[in-house]
């Protein structure tokens, strides 16, 4: 799948089981499967558009959901990655809103199939795609915001060492209402001297 000379884009990242790279057509029913199993587990995180989970996240949705992230990652405004662990599509990765130049800098958001969770694979998925944005992809600054009471998704960027920097009041429309989030962020000389964050994550799991 060529996308045009995007900085970093397309491109496959890897480490062991955990593999990160850009979606294909054909991954409509994995996606699909994974997206249902896990209504009760992601459907109180994420903003959705209204209707019935079943068809949001259908195989036919998938098309729909491809296609934008496909035109996103040509645009260079994002890099949308299927994260697959043992071969297995088991969450989704994206670096988004992509702002170059002077601000050089993008949104990092991140799911996990419950059935996968507890093995280190979104912190790991999160450490390669913020090394791969620090070097080949040229950003410097990667931010994350999450709700308060999402303590699972608070504790991958806490393992990998994000500050928590902001507080964002009423930040967005989430399950019906708007939801206050917490802000973290990381810079490229922040983990410039251990060696990158794949690095830093690999000594806190030792």
């Amino acid at each position: 799948m060529m996308l045009g000379s995007t900085p970093g884009w397309p491109a496959v990242l890897a480490d062991g089981p955990v593999v990160l790279r850009p979606y294909k057509r054909s991954d409509g029913r994995a996606w699909s499967e994974v997206r249902i199993a896990n209504q009760k587990w992601l459907a109180p995180w994420e903003s959705a558009p209204p209707g019935p989970w079943s068809e949001m996240n259908s195989t036919r949705a998938y098309g729909y959901v491809y296609q934008d992230m496909r035109r996103a990652a040509r645009k260079g405004e994002s890099m949308p990655f299927a994260v697959l662990y043992e071969d297995r599509l088991v969450g989704h990765l994206n670096l988004g809103n992509i702002v170059r130049r002077a601000f050089s800098s993008a949104y990092a958001g991140y799911w996990v199939d419950h059935r996968a969770a507890g093995r280190g694979v979104i912190p790991t998925a999160l450490a390669l795609a913020v090394d791969h944005a620090f070097g080949p992809g040229g950003l410097h600054r990667i931010e994350v915001n999450i709700r308060p009471e999402n303590h699972p998704s608070r504790r991958v960027v806490e393992k990998l060492g994000f500050r928590e920097e902001a507080y964002h009041q009423r930040y967005m429309h989430i399950d019906g209402t708007w939801r206050d989030h917490l802000g973290y962020a990381l810079t490229s000389e922040e983990i410039a001297a251990e060696g990158g964050l794949m690095a830093r994550w690999r000594r806190v799991r030792a």
